[in-house]
């Protein structure tokens, strides 16, 4: 045999000797995480807003919500502002929430939580597990200085009756193909904030950019619908981090507030452009996204009144129908 022949003889030896030693449950993890990108698309989803400034039915208020019901699980994104509003909005929409168990909340600020005591207050009444698991980004606790952050109470207080608290650091599967993203990573300086707010750390006091940001993701075979509260930490962030961290796909649609409202022209142009990219076509700026913001991004995309629409209670949105807007929002 000669030199090179040997060469060759003993790099495939050592290679596979290598793969072997690869642990059998790693092996089965990369397996999976191939098998879950292309096997865990939702089939069914049907997402409701309960609570925003324009009300077809019901009441509006400065605040935010919407009920998520996927493959038959249900999850109250947020929980508007005054402790009534999302109760009576449910009820004129015919909506029953006593069975919904898991809460998500975006971050901290009260026209996102402010309804939550109350719910839970009224639901467990129907239902002792009703809104008994709170999922939120780390970061929704911390102090703030010049500004009340009542989730530390609101924690101690369901806490006290056997209510479950998660906090997410990063993206987590919630159900097969919905996806929590957890706190989301500033790469672009889009400043979806007010800047004034103060955070006290270990460190000393830092701005409050609301570090605790989050969007809940559903995965299907049009691609990701996207739900945002107010989307401080940015819309094009979050889709850029959906992207790099669960798997790469077009973004098909994008719901809730998502803080344009302040927007310059300039800003506004840039955010549609990379909603261009990311392949948008439908989106319902619900809340703090603005009027003009959304029939500029409306406008850019070369979207038409169905499928770009300003938010109102009883709007809701379906893989088969796409969005159906209310009389006031059309």
């Amino acid at each position: 045999m000669n030199l090179f022949k040997l060469s060759i003889l003993i790099f495939i030896t050592l290679f596979n000797a290598t793969c072997e030693q690869v642990p059998k449950a790693q092996k089965e993890v990369i397996a999976n995480f191939e098998t879950k990108k292309k096997s865990n698309e939702v089939s069914k989803l049907k997402i409701t807003c309960l609570s925003t400034m324009l009300a077809n039915q019901g009441i509006g208020e400065w605040g935010y919500a919407a009920l998520v019901e996927v493959d038959g699980k249900k999850i109250l994104f947020d929980t508007g502002r005054f402790p009534e509003t999302v109760l009576q909005n449910a009820a004129a929409l015919g909506i029953d929430l006593s069975d919904v168990e898991n809460v998500f909340l975006s971050h901290n600020h009260g026209d996102h939580t402010g309804g939550l005591l109350t719910l839970r207050a009224e639901l467990k009444k129907q239902n002792p597990k009703a809104l008994s698991k709170i999922h939120v980004g780390k970061g929704i606790f911390q102090q703030r200085i010049n500004a009340r952050n009542r989730m530390q109470e609101i924690k101690e207080e369901l806490e006290l009756e056997g209510v479950e608290f998660f906090i997410y650091e990063k993206e987590v599967e919630l159900f097969p193909g919905v996806w929590i993203t957890g706190p989301i990573e500033r790469i672009h300086d889009e400043k979806n904030y007010g800047g004034g707010g103060k955070i006290a750390t270990e460190q000393g006091t830092v701005v409050d950019n609301i570090p605790e940001d989050q969007s809940l993701v559903i995965d299907t075979d049009k691609g990701f619908v996207m739900i945002s509260g107010c989307g401080h930490a940015g819309m094009i962030n979050t889709m850029e981090q959906i992207n790099s961290r669960i798997h790469q796909e077009k973004v098909y649609a994008v719901i809730g507030g998502f803080h344009l409202v302040n927007a310059t022209d300039e800003h506004l142009k840039w955010t549609a452009k990379k909603m261009k990219d990311f392949g948008v076509t439908n989106i319902i700026g619900a809340h703090c996204t603005g009027i003009h913001a959304l029939y500029t991004l409306k406008e850019a995309l070369n979207l038409d009144r169905a499928s770009a629409v300003v938010g109102s209670v009883g709007d809701h949105f379906d893989l088969e129908n796409g969005i159906r807007a209310g009389i006031i929002a059309r």
